[in-house]
């Protein structure tokens, strides 16, 4: 299925260890089952805390056992040519959007708004399980798959150009 010539979407977090790869690796494989070849995808942290590191050991291992490899990720700080490069740039939580936002050049193209605003009927912010135990990996995989649903359902129709900046 092709629908669009292109859609790059970016998906964040603070550190880009936890949350955002684990989206990632997540929207990756669903839309690679989806035949979805012309969505281009990539995450990254509002900080620099972890640059050029993998993703969590209890993230990778979270994601593995649902059959998601997130291990090649790297993490990466959002800089400002992500602006224009991106479609979408999706926050996974309140505070990250806020710094997105402040963050953005003046006319950037680009749709700033919450992973979660694809999965309808859920949180809206995807909890940081950094400190948290095993139970927290999965619940941020279990938001993400359906976030990552939610956005697969919408990039045809166009929908998901709605929510602005």
């Amino acid at each position: 299925m092709s629908c669009e010539k292109s859609v790059r979407v970016l998906l964040v977090c603070l550190g880009n260890i936890c949350r955002s790869p684990t989206a990632h690796g997540v929207l990756e494989h669903r839309l690679r089952a989806a035949g979805l070849d012309w969505v281009r995808v990539d995450s990254a942290g509002t900080a620099a805390y972890h640059q050029g590191h993998a993703p969590d050991t209890r993230a990778t291992a979270a994601a593995a056992r649902r059959g998601v490899p997130l291990a090649h990720l790297r993490a990466r700080q959002v800089v400002t040519a992500d602006f224009e490069q991106f479609d979408l740039i999706l926050a996974m939580d309140a505070q990250n959007l806020l710094d997105l936002r402040a963050q953005a050049p003046a006319g950037s193209s680009a749709s700033v708004r919450l992973f979660m605003d694809f999965a309808k009927g859920l949180e809206a912010e995807v909890p940081d399980p950094y400190y948290g135990g095993a139970a927290g990996f999965e619940q941020v995989l279990d938001m993400v798959e359906a976030a990552s649903d939610g956005l697969i359902d919408q990039l045809c129709s166009g929908l998901w150009r709605r929510g602005g900046k």
